[in-house]
């Protein structure tokens, strides 16, 4: 898939990378440190970093070489992808004439306290009108650290309905979908297709999709009459150790297999990584399996990377855009991968082309390429229909009436506008198929649609 459904926007190409092994870690941690930011004045700086030729735009970036020995992809040398599609906006005029001047950091992704730091950095030293990128926090913390205690735009990925919804309506922006968006549209797919009929769905989520869980998908399946097993919120104790929750999960499985459930919901990164699917897949192999975000496609990749068969991912349902196969033909990668080269002299990868890296890693260029492309020509864009008049109640209106706007990361479904803050519109019922080239993929088991609600 080319979007970030749920908890990199996307990790689509974003954080599944991370998330695979150490979600657990970036799950709940760092809450003393935004308790310490909050009680500060907040500032108002509603043109912060904004002069008369000039926008300051901090992007901020995951420090790979933290997460390295965890994960199996990994990116190097971003900021100069980055870095691409800002000369591109400076060499066709920039943004209302103002150029964009870009300031990099780079952060740990474990916790909250390495991004709350990029955020003060950024806000309070850099003095930057909106922080970029890939700036991922679980606890939410960060985030509102930049939209809420410093007021300045964010756009990334990975939020959640929740995190938004603690900021100024309209500073915070998602080019994906959240999971709890996600979600009402994955079951009206989910029922339009007869897929739970006569199933017994259990609901499985870590400690920050509790809200998720119990406020959207547990009510939404008991609307559409099916029958429930118990519930399973799974306790992430903010370390990579998840000894605690893999026993939580051994007694419920059992609780399951007693009640007879053969259908499991399964919501957010964490229990969607390979640890607790392969436990689940080894105690019920024939479960169905779905889940609300389509960051699973890189931990079920990795399975057929390591040649595990059968993988314990086959056949997980979600809901998603176009295929990696569809998205190499639209004008959108054209758009992006013409970019990349005219500044770096190098071809993109295709989004199914697999690129060795060092130690064993590859290398997830694509998803760089896909995630800057994305994120900065929105933002260009958004700035552009703003106009001169480049500040936050000007970005807030605008933001707040956009409609149908362009998303360079994505299929051709996408708006903004009031209470709508995560962008992205294309959706379709889709299942991991380990057998597509090259290192298996979403299949398409619906035409996308273009599904705007909440």
């Amino acid at each position: 898939m080319v979007q970030q459904r749920g908890s990199s926007t996307w990790v689509g190409p974003v954080l599944a990378l991370v998330l695979s092994v150490v979600l657990a870690a970036l799950a709940l941690g760092g809450r003393s440190s935004a308790t310490a930011l909050s009680s500060r004045p907040e500032a108002s700086a509603a043109a912060a970093g904004v002069t008369p030729t000039q926008i300051k735009v901090g992007i901020a970036l995951v420090d790979y070489k933290c997460v390295k020995d965890f994960v199996d992809s990994i990116r190097e040398h971003e900021d100069q992808v980055y870095q691409a599609y800002v000369d591109d906006i400076n060499a066709k005029g920039g943004i209302s004439g103002r150029k964009v001047k870009a300031v990099y950091d780079t952060y740990c992704p474990l916790g909250s306290a390495a991004p709350l730091a990029v955020c003060t950095k950024f806000t309070d030293d850099d003095k930057v009108f909106a922080v970029i990128g890939t700036f991922v926090d679980f606890s939410g913390d960060a985030q509102t650290c930049v939209a809420k205690q410093h007021k300045r735009v964010l756009m990334t990925f990975n939020l959640t309905q929740q995190i938004i919804d603690k900021s100024p309506r309209g500073l915070m922006i998602y080019p994906g979908s959240t999971n709890e968006r996600t979600v009402k549209v994955l079951l009206q797919l989910l029922k339009k297709n007869h897929t739970l009929a006569g199933k017994k769905v259990a609901v499985l989520g870590g400690s920050a999709e509790a809200a998720t869980v119990n406020q959207t998908i547990v009510p939404g399946l008991k609307k559409l009459g099916i029958k429930l097993g118990s519930t399973a919120t799974l306790s992430i104790n903010g370390t990579a150790d998840t000894t605690a929750a893999q026993a939580q999960l051994d007694s419920f499985v059992e609780k399951w297999k007693g009640q007879h459930v053969n259908s499991i919901f399964l919501s957010g990164d964490e229990v969607s990584s390979k640890d607790f699917v392969t436990k689940i897949r080894s105690a019920m192999p024939n479960v169905q399996l779905i889940v609300d975000t389509t960051d699973a496609r890189g931990p079920a990749r990795d399975e057929v990377q390591a040649g595990v068969k059968p993988n314990p991912y086959e056949g997980i349902l979600s809901a998603g855009g176009p295929t990696a196969a569809e998205y190499a033909k639209s004008a959108n990668w054209k758009y992006c991968s013409a970019i990349y080269k005219k500044y770096t002299g190098k071809v993109a990868p295709e989004p199914t082309q697999v690129v060795k890296g060092p130690g064993g890693k590859t290398l997830d260029t694509y998803g760089a390429i896909n995630d800057a492309c994305q994120i900065l020509t929105m933002f260009h864009d958004i700035g552009a229909k703003i106009g001169k008049n480049l500040d936050n109640p000007s970005w807030i209106k605008t933001v707040n009436s956009y409609g149908p706007i362009t998303n360079r990361g994505s299929g051709q479904y996408s708006s903004l506008h009031t209470g709508k803050y995560d962008v992205s519109d294309d959706f379709r019922l889709e299942a991991f198929d380990s057998s597509i080239p090259t290192g298996g993929d979403w299949k398409a088991l619906t035409p996308v649609q273009n599904i705007t609600g909440q």
